[in-house]
């Protein structure tokens, strides 16, 4: 048994903080778009690429990040994904057109892709060693990412109208470099071991996805029943077939496809990948509501989803570890994402005259519950099940379903508001009739995982690990940090 590393607690803030970083890059970005279409020359259509450049490279190589990850050591992934996030970050603050701007973005996916699978191993080694210590660094982990998505909002906000939009990117820079200098004393040293990495099988579901989505992306433009949009879309299911025939043929797969035997992976992953397709779409076009209806300035628009990360960040590290040992994970799952689509469909009432504290703040209040509930059961189920040697490539498997849930989520809806009126923008009411769209979309997403995790998850299969694993978590929180029981 592995001696127990007494600055455990100090290294999970770093990997809390990495993942906090990673998810917020999602976002941060979303109320600097009005700003960068104007100085970098964006058409309206390229301009969403800024976003989904990100999310598709990190959710695209998250498998291959997860498999580079066993193979040549969690803290060595660790600290190149950091050296690559902070390259791209350069590259995005000092683009001088949109096709660098977008390949900035792209490069610092690639850095998010290796740091989070990184992450979660060298998690696991820190407090794979007691079951209760485990369960209430999870809970931290897990917080931060989603607490990570809704903050980048807000510190979007606050930079781009106090300082300006390259600022977004140049702020990892000193945060990685901070890093860096951490990871040799912090972050325990995790032997790799011999093996290939499937390049091909890594080429072909990041291609797969990215021509997915750009034909999703398209289709409002083009017609869903369209030549173009047929021929991409069968593309995009040709590039995955491919990869899953790689898999199942070469001797070291990217992922080998006997882990889905591992009890409650399957449907964990599917619960992930439906609110990410639920929870990405709702904040996206939650502020665009709050700047383009309500007429929020970025820093106001920032602030009003503010109460979300509060509300997220209490539930996740003080109640729902506690619920999680309790009751398990595939009752919190449903209620977590029957909780969110009663959110989001409250959301779909906004009004063109809409006031915050009338048609924004009680949903997003109850939407943020819901995701608070399901987000760490739906991550444990997916980790529990599976082997030491395997941590790395479950946690890259759990992360990609998430984004590219996020980013097929994001383009649906998006086609849906479009259709809806939002792409006339002649005002506020037809932008509201899109947005309402959008809403009602994303709340059907996560009826649908609920019920499917319902109907699907073996309750023992699924909850039994988990809730071994959290079964003390009960989390006291101080300004200093959690207190290990």
């Amino acid at each position: 048994m592995n001696a127990v590393n007494p600055r455990r607690w100090q290294a999970l803030i770093v990997l809390a903080a990495a993942q906090f970083m990673v998810i917020m890059d999602t976002s941060i970005i979303g109320v600097a778009l009005p700003d960068m279409q104007r100085d970098l020359g964006f058409s309206p259509d390229a301009l969403q690429w800024v976003f989904n450049a990100y999310v598709i490279a990190f959710g695209g190589l998250l498998l291959l990040g997860g498999r580079l990850s066993d193979l040549f050591g969690a803290r060595r992934i660790f600290t190149v994904g950091w050296l690559i996030l902070i390259a791209g970050s350069v590259v995005a603050a000092a683009a001088g057109g949109p096709w660098v701007e977008i390949l900035g973005r792209g490069v610092q996916g690639v850095g998010g892709a290796l740091i989070a699978p990184a992450s979660m191993t060298l998690l696991m080694m820190l407090f794979g060693h007691d079951s209760r210590e485990l369960g209430e660094a999870m809970a931290l982990y897990g917080a931060a990412a989603p607490a990570g998505g809704t903050a980048g909002v807000f510190l979007g906000g606050v930079v781009t109208e106090y300082l300006s939009w390259p600022w977004v990117f140049i702020v990892y820079i000193p945060i990685g470099v901070a890093t860096l200098l951490a990871v040799p004393a912090l972050l325990p040293a995790v032997a790799g071991r011999r093996g290939s990495v499937d390049v091909l099988g890594g080429v072909a579901v990041t291609a797969g996805i990215a021509l997915a989505v750009f034909a999703i992306v398209r289709a409002p433009e083009q017609g869903w029943g369209s030549a173009a949009t047929l021929l991409e879309l069968a593309g995009a299911l040709a590039l995955l077939a491919l990869f899953l025939i790689v898999q199942r043929v070469i001797r070291e797969p990217l992922m080998p496809l006997g882990i889905w035997r591992t009890p409650g992976l399957a449907v964990a992953n599917l619960a992930m990948a439906l609110l990410g397709a639920a929870w990405i779409p709702m904040w996206y076009f939650l502020n665009l509501y709050l700047q383009q209806v309500l007429g929020y300035s970025a820093f106001p628009s920032g602030a009003a989803l503010l109460p979300m990360t509060i509300a997220i960040m209490i539930f996740m590290i003080g109640i729902t570890a506690r619920l999680l040992g309790r009751f398990g994970a595939k009752p919190l799952i449903v209620i977590g994402l029957a909780v969110l689509a009663a959110g989001v469909a409250g959301l779909s009432l906004v009004r063109p005259d809409g006031t915050f504290v009338a048609d924004v703040l009680p949903a997003s209040l109850v939407a943020a519950v819901g995701m608070s509930l399901a987000y760490i059961p739906a991550m444990m189920s997916a980790m529990s099940g599976a082997r030491p040697e395997e941590s790395g490539l479950a946690s890259g498997i759990v992360n990609t379903t998430y984004q590219i849930g996020s980013a097929l989520g994001l383009a649906v809806m998006t086609a849906l508001a479009t259709s809806g009126g939002a792409a006339a923008a002649t005002g506020p009411a037809a932008l509201t009739d899109g947005f309402q769209a959008a809403f009602i979309g994303a709340a059907v997403v996560a009826v649908a995982g609920a019920v499917l995790t319902l109907l699907l998850m073996r309750k023992r299969a699924s909850s039994a690990p988990v809730a071994a694993d959290a079964q003390a978590a009960q989390v006291q929180v101080t300004p200093s940090g959690p207190i290990p029981g």
